[in-house]
């Protein structure tokens, strides 16, 4: 039997980056919040104090600052013909776990989607006709546009003191920024990353080639910087602990190093930690929210009564409450109806790995967000007439840092262990680099999220079921990007290049990226979305589901920045419109 709380003005749901700026908004609104989080209070100085932080065993290989299985899982299936089977180790993806989420342990790679992309669908059919539409993607527009956008992204680039160069600053480009890019309103909070000698040197080879390379844009911060909430942060020291790492030296942005420390100072705040919420609680006619159900670590069930209910968890936790509470239509592939579930889609991710004699790249200086790219095979910044797929990827060099148990590169046909693996490991290892290539997913019918039938978690609950296998239209881009990639590749000079497009089935065991994305996506229609434009749930007005499961499709960029976005603009719809005037922000 759940006990009954206090009620709250509003109940957040996972303090990760939209949840802990929501939570910002609304105190500052002077609502009384409440935020549950399923792990436990993340603090830099307590939890990545710089002598424990590079620990590669504890971090990359065991993954202590990912959803443990015993938390939480889910089954995975390519097609709908398959029994789904549980995931018991977090492969493909990584789902962050405590206060900051995904955030702590994230690359910091930060872009825009631009401004087509926000109207893929009807964009796509103007410039090439309903007809060059491949039948298998089910693209969808979002609803919004780059002008509601826009200031929202500045926000966000405000609060995390996003590195970078502007290259189209108010419809002016700009020298060394991304001329693809839609107009900014104002330039980058601080200035580019230095860059080391890899990058350095594919943004040579990719100039004389007439690409027009420019700074990735970074988390990670290139000098001090003071947000607007007073939180303070210093420069990256380029370690090569960062992707899967929380920062030691507060210099990757993510919630708890941007927003929680001006938060929990505030007085109408409460933070509920190591608490899983159950279920989202409806009023007998399904169409108010009032609250919230959540177990403790002891077992004790709550009940959080609330006027208002935020879901900000990952992209499966989002959809996977949706479904057990019972909000929207679970979608149904075999008669396309329902929108719980919907437009499932990920990131299509190739490469192409260099092996030279006569560089030394010093690989293990780096961090996750430190680079430089190019953006002339991204989404439709090239014509797609003839090609017989949509889409395309940001290509970029960043390197990550090589740590040493996981970088081991090697050419292809070298043993995988005894002498040869090991002279080849040391000869490679100073001298290898990759150009990598995050391409866009686009969603076709089948790709969708379910309640696994038979799998349930330890609390009795089904897990969430993912049916998804990369579409051919993809898989097709994917092959013609990453040859482009090869060419920029083979003027940089190497003894070797591999190619590695993306190709064959998803394969949920090797690590891809934690860019997962839909489910519970926006529009313009009910019958094919969940949210409105402000990230309001159609049947249920009190209740906005916020984060990267509103997606209707993947672009080719990293998609942090755009949840953070989101974010912003649902708090000001909440703050500017719903508070004003509770109700449904846009007619169904």
């Amino acid at each position: 039997m759940a006990v009954k709380l206090p009620r709250k003005d509003v109940v957040v749901i996972g303090l990760g980056w939209a949840g802990s700026i929501i939570a910002n908004e609304l105190t500052d609104e002077g609502l009384d919040v409440v935020a549950i989080e399923r792990g436990p209070w993340r603090d830099t100085a307590r939890d990545f104090n710089i002598a424990t932080a590079a620990d590669e065993l504890r971090y990359n290989q065991r993954q202590e600052l990912m959803v443990r299985p015993a938390q939480n899982a889910i089954t995975v299936r390519n097609n709908a013909s398959q029994t789904a089977l549980p995931m018991r180790n977090w492969g493909s993806f990584h789902p962050g776990n405590g206060t900051g989420g995904a955030g702590n342990h994230w690359a910091g790679i930060t872009f825009r989607f631009g401004p087509d992309d926000f109207r893929l669908k009807s964009y796509l059919t103007e410039k090439y006709g309903a007809a060059a539409m491949p039948e298998e993607l089910t693209l969808q527009d979002w609803g919004t546009d780059w002008a509601e956008m826009e200031p929202h992204y500045a926000s966000f680039d405000r609060i995390a003191g996003i590195s970078g160069k502007a290259g189209n600053l108010n419809g002016v480009i700009q020298e060394g920024g991304n001329p693809f890019e839609g107009p900014r309103s104002e330039e980058y909070p601080t200035k580019p990353m230095r860059q080391p000698y890899g990058p350095t040197l594919f943004a040579e080879a990719a100039r004389k080639l007439g690409y027009k390379p420019f700074p990735v844009p970074s988390a990670l911060l290139s000098e001090a910087y003071t947000n607007p909430l007073g939180v303070t942060m210093g420069p990256c020291t380029f370690c090569g602990f960062c992707t899967n790492y929380g920062c030691a030296n507060y210099s990757k942005a993510s919630a708890i190093t941007t927003v929680l420390p001006a938060l929990v100072r505030k007085s109408n705040f409460t933070a509920v930690t190591n608490s899983e919420v159950l279920r989202v609680t409806l009023d007998r006619s399904g169409t108010r929210a009032t609250g919230v159900v959540y177990v403790d670590s002891s077992g004790q069930e709550w009940e959080q009564p609330a006027d208002l209910v935020v879901v900000s968890a990952f992209t499966f936790e989002n959809v996977r409450l949706m479904l057990l509470s019972g909000v929207g239509k679970p979608y149904d592939p075999a008669t396309n109806s329902g929108s719980t579930g919907r437009n499932y889609c990920y990131q299509t991710a190739n490469s192409v790995q260099m092996f030279f004699d006569d560089k030394n790249f010093n690989s293990f200086i780096g961090g996750g967000a430190v680079g430089m790219g190019i953006d002339e095979f991204n989404n439709d910044n090239f014509d797609h007439s003839g090609l017989g797929f949509f889409g395309g990827g940001s290509i970029r060099v960043t390197p990550i840092g090589a740590a040493p148990i996981g970088s081991r590169p090697t050419p292809p046909g070298t043993p995988r262990w005894g002498s040869k693996w090991k002279s080849e490991t040391q000869k490679a290892y100073l001298s290898t680099m990759s150009i990598g290539c995050e391409a866009s997913s686009y969603a076709i019918r089948g790709n969708y999220l379910s309640l696994d039938p038979t799998y349930k978690d330890r609390l009795g609950r089904p897990l969430l079921r993912v049916t998804f296998d990369f579409p051919e239209n993809d898989l097709k881009m994917a092959q013609y990007c990453t040859s482009r990639v090869a060419e920029i590749a083979r003027a940089m000079g190497p003894r070797q290049i591999v190619e590695r497009p993306m190709k064959g089935h998803w394969n949920s065991v090797p690590y891809q990226s934690s860019h997962v994305v839909g489910g519970f996506v926006m529009g313009t229609d009910p019958t094919t979305s969940s949210v409105n434009k402000y990230l309001q749930a159609w049947d249920v007005p009190n209740l906005f589901v916020v984060g990267a499961s509103a997606f209707p499709q993947n672009p080719g960029y990293n998609p942090t920045g755009t949840v953070g976005a989101l974010a912003f603009k649902a708090a000001d719809a909440i703050r500017t419109l719903y508070l004003k005037a509770p109700g449904a922000l846009v007619p169904a």
